[in-house]
């Protein structure tokens, strides 16, 4: 093991597997901070003191440090409580009640809470303050509620004397969320008003909190390396393509990994019967199993497809919504794991009703369900119009169930087409945004899936793919080396 005594990172993102997690931001910095620590780099982890951590990690404990920031002309404390993981990981959390004491991480049905721009404008200083006591020479940033902290840095380095050699990377995760919040909301940030200006902060007259921190931090990266060259063509950069193309030779994309110790058939306690690459039968209870929890009829023969996913635009459901009738009058199941907009839960809704044994819904986010889903299907559906990374179909590989996947993002890096004529590729790749371009690859699918002994060995080799974090890693750590040498 090589071990790195000398190399200190605190890694500050609003969601931190396993203290609080929405969808895949959670999962990667967590797995990346136990892979770079496991290296033997010291990391410190920092995130907001939610409701659930209050009572879950940090009632009864005594805080170790106390700080102020001046946020909208006001001194608002804060208070940081550490947890060691393991002796090189340790876990930081923000403690202000005002800010973080509520039941959600961003909003509520109703929408974002109106005070976000004050709130992360606080949590990108507390970071800050992390990296200050334990002198990292590393501040590694993710998505727009922490990417204050690099312009903080830049722009007021007498505030941070400590951290004049620490070094700022930027992990874009999805640049469709930008932090942009309305010009009344700049004293939140305590810079000067000079710095609300098209090469900082300003966008369309609006505050961008992504932006200012594309634009000062060391290096950006974002999770993929064909969504690093998509954001930066005209039309797919969200608005930012300019700035991107701007800072291309700072920006990298790094494919995330999958945390093989949480998502492993062998040793998944949540699933009906644990099954392996050399001893598939268990995967046959899984789908027994799943096609009983979603009301399906139990047939071990008939192809089962599935999606875990978010139902929001972009995920490609409207083009299932095109097709699937059609599948299911051919005789596949078809199950859905997921919750968004209504308008998609209402369709699969009355799709489950209107075919009972072929089709079900399963509205909620649900960590065990997500594996048990994944687990018991034949094929997984991704079809998204944009996919920075996504993780789901490389757990789909790991757990033998074929994924059906567009072309683009960390969709493009992560799956290798099927080529039945040298027997290499691990799953079902189409390009053309539209519903039968899908419905094409998924019919490929199911034609292998007719062939037993050769689906069989698709299934062997998407459960060979490797896709842990140490590659991953290792390119993170190159980077961290690279920017400390400076």
């Amino acid at each position: 093991m090589t071990r790195n005594p000398q190399l200190v990172v605190t890694m500050a993102a609003p969601e931190i597997v396993p203290f609080a997690k929405t969808g895949g931001l959670a999962d990667v910095v967590g797995a990346l901070s136990g892979a770079l620590a496991g290296a033997g780099v010291r990391v410190n982890m920092v995130l907001p003191a939610y409701r659930a951590i209050l009572r879950d990690h940090i009632a009864g404990r005594r805080s170790c440090h106390t700080f102020q920031v001046d946020v909208c002309g006001r001194m608002v404390t804060g208070r940081l409580y550490r947890k060691r993981l393991s002796p090189l990981l340790t876990v930081y959390f923000v403690r202000a009640d005002e800010y973080f004491d509520r039941e959600c991480f961003y909003g509520t049905a109703a929408g974002d809470y109106p005070d976000n721009a004050e709130r992360f404008a606080f949590f990108s200083r507390a970071a800050l303050e992390v990296a200050r006591l334990n002198h990292s020479r590393v501040l590694h940033l993710h998505d727009w509620e922490t990417a204050p902290a690099a312009a903080f840095l830049k722009l007021q380095p007498d505030r941070y004397p400590e951290l004049s050699q620490t070094k700022t990377v930027l992990t874009v995760h999805n640049l469709a969320y930008q932090g942009l919040f309305n010009h009344d909301h700049w004293p939140a940030l305590d810079l000067d008003p000079a710095h609300f200006n098209p090469c900082q902060f300003e966008f369309f007259w609006m505050i961008n909190y992504l932006k200012s921190g594309l634009i000062d931090a060391d290096r950006v990266t974002t999770v993929s390396p064909t969504y690093a060259c998509e954001i930066q063509q005209d039309g797919c950069g969200f608005g930012l393509d300019g700035v991107l193309r701007e800072r291309s030779k700072d920006l990298s994309g790094i494919l995330n990994g999958v945390d093989y110790g949480v998502w492993n058939p062998e040793t998944d306690t949540f699933l009906a019967e644990r099954y392996s690459n050399e001893t598939l039968a268990g995967k046959a209870a899984c789908k027994a199993a799943l096609q009983q929890s979603y009301g399906l009829d139990v047939n071990p023969g008939v192809p089962l497809l599935c999606m875990v996913t978010r139902m929001v635009d972009g995920k490609g459901l409207e083009l299932v919504m095109e097709i699937i009738e059609c599948l299911l009058d051919d005789g596949v199941q078809f199950a859905i794991l997921g919750s968004g907009d209504r308008r998609y839960e209402e369709f699969f809704c009355a799709l489950a009703a209107r075919y009972p044994g072929r089709a079900g819904m399963m509205i909620a986010f649900d960590e065990a369900a997500a594996h048990q889903t994944i687990a018991g299907a034949d094929i997984f559906l991704m079809p998204s119009r944009h996919e920075p990374c996504g993780l789901t179909q490389m757990y789909a590989l790991k757990y033998g169930t074929v994924p059906v996947v567009r072309r683009t993002g960390g969709l493009a890096d992560s799956i290798k087409p099927y080529d039945r004529s040298v027997s290499t590729g691990d799953g079902f790749v189409f390009l053309d945004y539209n519903g039968a371009a899908l419905l094409d690859s998924v019919n490929q699918a199911l034609a292998v899936y007719g062939r037993k002994a050769e689906w069989e060995s698709l299934m062997r080799s998407a459960m060979a793919t490797d896709h842990s974090w140490n590659r991953s890693m290792q390119a993170y750590l190159r980077l961290y080396r690279e920017l400390s040498s400076k």
